[in-house]
C-alpha cells in the first residue's frame, strides 16, 4: 500500500503494520499507531480479533494501553468494513499488474472472493 494513500478497507485482512497505522489515523485513533506497530498488529491480527476470548481482549487492551471507548470504536470500525464488504458497497480496484483486457473478469472474481472471505470472518449481527 502507498504511504500517502490510506489502505483499501476491503483488503483489511492483508494490511501491513503500516497500513493499520494509517487506518488508525483515519478513524481518529492515531495515538495508538506506535504501540500497535510495536506489537506487530497487522490486518491478519485485526481479522482474528473477532474470535478473541474475553481474556485475549483484556490482554490486548492492557498491552496496547487502550481505553475501553477506543477499543469499542476500533471494533465498530472493523465491523463497518465487514458489513460494507458483505453488502458490496466498496469498490474493487484492478491492480496495476492486471491487464486492462481482464478488468471486468478480475473485478467480478475479486469482489466475490472478498465477500466470501469476509463471510468467513464470522461476522455476528
Amino acid at each position: 500500500m502507498s504511504k500517502e494513500q490510506a489502505p483499501e478497507p476491503l483488503d483489511f485482512f492483508i494490511w501491513t503494520v503500516e497500513d493499520v497505522g494509517m487506518w488508525l489515523e483515519k478513524i481518529n485513533l492515531g495515538s495508538y499507531r506506535q504501540i500497535f506497530k510495536e506489537n506487530g498488529v497487522n490486518g491478519e491480527y485485526l481479522e482474528g480479533m473477532s474470535m478473541f476470548t474475553t481474556e485475549q481482549i483484556l490482554r490486548f487492551i492492557r498491552r496496547c494501553h487502550m481505553k475501553w471507548g477506543d477499543f469499542i470504536t476500533l471494533c465498530k470500525e472493523l465491523r463497518r468494513i465487514k458489513v460494507a464488504c458483505l453488502k458490496g458497497e466498496q469498490k474493487v480496484h484492478r491492480p496495476w499488474w492486471a491487464p486492462s483486457c481482464l478488468s471486468l473478469v478480475f473485478l467480478k472474481v475479486a469482489k466475490r472472493n472478498r465477500q466470501s472471505r469476509v463471510v468467513s470472518l464470522k461476522l455476528e449481527p
